[in-house]
């Protein structure tokens, strides 16, 4: 989805919509961590290939890998995540998947475009440029999670 169709939505050189990061997001709680590790590598260097980015995406998606495991931490609740659930919104609820993916999106793209521009000199223009993004794609990520991530549970 994010090589054939999001790839070629323009809004603008701030705006760069990133929803594969979703793919890392959405793995189950008790992926082992090496297994986050090694699929988020795989993903984003598949974006590289796609991108022409020469490993941007890799290392950027394979130190959310990491940090995910200390994110999930930080947001656990009292008694810890139940077997087999997935950090989906209808899962874990609005607030807990808003405040996860937020954490989640804005630091990759943290990560992504401060690793392309790799200098400092245009910080505040970067920075601007991470915060935009953050917010389309996650917008993007949330809307996706309505249309694609349906209820299992029958009331």
């Amino acid at each position: 989805m994010q090589v054939l169709i999001v790839q070629n939505i323009r809004l603008g050189s701030y705006i760069i919509l990133l929803p594969y990061v979703l793919f890392i997001m959405l793995l189950p709680f008790e992926t082992p961590k090496l297994v986050v590790l090694l699929i988020a590598f795989v993903t984003g260097i598949t974006i590289d290939m796609f991108y022409d980015t020469a490993g941007i995406h890799a290392a950027a998606c394979t130190i959310i890998g990491y940090l995910r495991y200390y994110i999930l931490k930080l947001l656990s609740p009292r008694e810890g995540y139940e077997v087999g659930l997935k950090p989906t919104i209808d899962s874990m609820g609005s607030l807990w998947f808003i405040t996860y993916a937020f954490i989640i999106i804005f630091l990759h793209h943290l990560f992504v475009f401060y690793i392309e521009i790799f200098r400092f000199n245009e910080f505040f223009k970067t920075l601007l440029r991470v915060i935009l993004s953050t917010i389309g794609t996650f917008v993007f990520v949330y809307i996706i999670q309505f249309l694609f991530y349906k209820s299992d549970k029958s009331n």
